[in-house]
């Protein structure tokens, strides 16, 4: 480990002891997972992973999440939450992520008060700070604290520390609510949901390792990575056949490739500084 990782750690490490009783919010993706990891060297069992369910997030996504928190040594609690009920969510405007971060934040503080956590914690970290975030808001306001991110730590020194610490899920790919795949101004309800997850959980099952099919009324813009575009075009009628099946007219490929975020390229910049907000750290 270099010197300004090994200081990052130790910074992380020291915070997290500070803290003395924590709730993590924890997703099972790799950086709530390292997170979590230290909060369990430095608290032991003063550290509880709760894991949400929602509709808007791959149902196998949330009982992997668990099951790796139990692996893991860590208490688990289960809870849900219903995004499809709040109509500021539904509506899929650019604040609507501000209004879930919002639900999931106030709803981890109520069970840590319920619960007597003195800290909830989440797994944003540096690179966070580069893309449309409405959610940092919800976040400061609400109190929870993403240590990792006040440790300065970007995603390969995560991933970096994961391996080391023998964290499973080390390099997992990122993943995202559903939500993500309908264009702003589209609202949300559970067919477009099912749709894009029955889609991209077809192609997953061809051995792409990454795939978003990002949903444009009878269009389905498939992203993967630029490397298995190939590998995508060579079961392109298998997969048009099966997206027609799920209510698609028509199939296209997104020359660019999987990039996180690409709903938000079209965002004005406005609109990004209208519902994001500056953070120190």
């Amino acid at each position: 480990m270099n010197d300004l990782l090994a200081k990052k750690n130790r910074i992380l490490g020291n915070m997290l002891k500070d803290m003395g009783r924590v709730l993590v919010a924890f997703s099972g993706g790799v950086d709530s997972a390292l997170l979590l990891e230290r909060a369990k060297q430095e608290l032991g069992d003063q550290v509880l992973a709760v894991v949400v369910y929602s509709e808007l997030f791959r149902k196998e996504e949330f009982e992997g999440a668990v099951k790796l928190a139990e692996e893991m040594g860590v208490q688990v609690h289960q809870t849900e939450m219903k995004e499809l009920k709040n109509p500021f969510i539904v509506a899929n405007n650019p604040d609507s992520w501000y209004h879930s971060k919002k639900m999931l934040y106030s709803h981890l503080k109520e069970l840590a008060k319920e619960l007597n956590y003195h800290y909830v914690l989440d797994g944003m970290i540096m690179d966070d700070m580069e893309d449309f975030r409405p959610g940092l808001k919800a976040r400061n306001e609400e109190g929870v604290r993403s240590v990792l991110q006040e440790a300065g730590l970007y995603k390969h020194e995560v991933r970096e520390l994961a391996q080391l610490f023998s964290v499973p899920v080390w390099n997992k790919p990122a993943s995202c609510s559903l939500a993500s795949r309908i264009p702003y101004g589209v609202k949300l309800d559970q067919k477009k949901i099912d749709q894009v997850n029955e889609a991209e959980l077809f192609i997953l099952s061809l051995g792409i390792s990454t795939v978003r099919v990002r949903h444009h009324g009878d269009v389905a813009r498939i992203e993967v990575k630029q490397d298995e575009i190939s590998k995508l075009l060579e079961h392109n009628e298998l997969i048009h056949k099966k997206l027609v099946i799920l209510g698609f007219s028509y199939v296209s490929i997104d020359l660019l490739g999987y990039r996180t975020g690409s709903m938000n390229e079209v965002l004005p910049d406005d609109s990004k500084a209208l519902y994001s907000t500056v953070v120190s750290i």
